[in-house]
Order: structure tokens, then C-alpha cells, then sequence
């Protein structure tokens, strides 16, 4: 199995560069690959800053690579939770650190967009908004 860095991701998204797009493909068709919640989430931020992919473009692309049978990535059943949430409009790093974070009573933040999408979507665990006792 090969762990892959989150410009092979792009590359594989992008294909704006011949060379470097056949050598990935040549990889996806050839090997086991192994995506951290990390190389995940620096690929939505590249995705989304760099190349000005909208959020729904970049969902879709996600769950086409994740979907992939030789594709396995970290914690699948959290990627699968801040995935959802993400298509349902929550930014994607909030949405991994709520389902990274499901033993946890609470989730706080001083993040009032966070915790009104939370709200919305009934996340697990709540968001509270840090406030001074």
C-alpha cells in the first residue's frame, strides 16, 4: 500500500500537468493507496484557494476517489460523517474536527458559523461557543 501526499490527490483532480497526471494514474491503476484525513483536508484547501473548485465540486471528487476499490483512507467512517456535513455546507476542517471528536461531550469553539451549522445539522457532539463564566 502507498500513502500519498496531498499533491498526488491534486495532480489526480486537476490534470493540469501531463506528466505528472500519467505517472499518478499509473499509481491508482497499480497499487493499493492509503489518504489520511490530512492529506484530505490540504487537498480541499488546494482544491478549493488554488484552483477555485466550488465545495460541490470538490465533494463529488471525493467520494469518486474514496469510492475507488483500491482506495483506503483513515478513519472511514469519520470521513464519511465530515463528508456529509461538508455537502450539507459546513466547512470541511470543522466538520473533520466534530467527527474526529465523537467521544467528546462538546466540541467548543469561539466559532459561531461552526456552532450554528452544527445546530443545524445536529451534529455529534454539539458545538457550545466558548463564553466567560
Amino acid at each position: 500500500m502507498l500513502a500519498v501526499d496531498t499533491n498526488i490527490i491534486v495532480r489526480l483532480a486537476v490534470t493540469d500537468d501531463p506528466e505528472q497526471t500519467g505517472i499518478v494514474r499509473h499509481l491508482f491503476a497499480h497499487s493499493e493507496i492509503w489518504i489520511s484525513k490530512t492529506v484530505l483536508l490540504e487537498t480541499e484547501w488546494v482544491l478549493r484557494y488554488k484552483y477555485a473548485n466550488t465545495a460541490r465540486e470538490i465533494h463529488g471528487f471525493f467520494i469518486k476517489l474514496l469510492g475507488l476499490p483500491n482506495v483506503a483512507c483513515e478513519s472511514n467512517e469519520q470521513i464519511a460523517k465530515a463528508l456529509a456535513w461538508y455537502k450539507a455546507g459546513m466547512d470541511l476542517a470543522d466538520a473533520l474536527h466534530l467527527a474526529s471528536s465523537s467521544l467528546a461531550a462538546r466540541f467548543v469553539t469561539f466559532d459561531k458559523d461552526c456552532g450554528k451549522k452544527a445546530a443545524r445539522l445536529k451534529t455529534k457532539p454539539r458545538v457550545r461557543i466558548a463564553v466567560a463564566d
